[in-house]
């Protein structure tokens, strides 16, 4: 699958008719088990400077990357990303991280050659249709639409796992993440209080408009 196989999400729809609105639901993905690695999820992805990078979900043998990932985020970034000094990484947050049940919990990671570039996840709320989602690029790969990418992604695959919506915490002063967001196509609306922005949009399909240019 190539990145422009992640919008629109039509493919693994069913049309219900509800009154006189047709609406998109997911349709009924017995495959997706909890822990069954979706192959599916896989794509080459091409950036902004023209190279071709590989979008994939994580995998528990994934965390020695993840670790050398984070030590290779400025200070900024993990900041924006912890919303506090975090270094280094724990053992049991790496655990945490890097094994999803690819349902409930979902990761995905960009490569470029062995290395890990972008990390992108969703953790839905429990007993409900809504997630968390949340993102980081490395420093040297951003600007270049990953964001945008790994946000697109997520959405389609939750969508697919019955998710309805998503919500993120960001710092007011992470404008990076703000703008993807923003420039999303989502029907974003935000709530700030101190320096934090709330962040909660619908990724039903039917709400999105042809995507924006990045």
């Amino acid at each position: 699958m190539r990145e422009s196989d992640l919008r629109p999400y039509g493919k693994h729809m069913e049309v219900e008719e509800t009154g006189d609105v047709t609406s998109l639901q997911p349709a009924k993905r017995e495959r997706l088990l909890p822990g069954q690695f979706p192959e599916e999820l896989q794509a080459d992805v091409e950036v902004a400077n023209g190279a071709t990078l590989r979008l994939r979900p994580i995998r528990s043998d994934d965390a020695e990357k993840l670790v050398e990932f984070h030590a290779r985020l400025s200070f900024d970034s993990i900041y924006c990303r912890y919303f506090s000094l975090h270094p280094v990484l724990s053992a049991n947050e790496v655990k945490h991280f890097t094994q999803v049940d690819y349902v409930n919990r979902l990761a995905l990671v960009v490569e470029d050659g062995d290395e890990l570039v972008a990390v992108g996840r969703y953790d839905r709320y429990p007993e409900s249709t809504t997630a968390e989602v949340a993102f980081v690029v490395r420093d040297d790969y951003q600007h270049l639409g990953l964001g945008h990418r790994l946000l697109d992604a997520l959405a389609a695959a939750a969508w697919e796992r019955g998710i309805t919506n998503f919500s993120a915490e960001t710092m007011s002063s992470n404008l990076d993440m703000m703008s993807v967001f923003r420039h999303s196509g989502f029907p974003v609306t935000t709530s700030s209080e101190f320096n934090e922005i709330s962040v909660r949009f619908s990724i039903d399909p039917q709400k999105i408009p042809v995507p924006q240019p990045l």
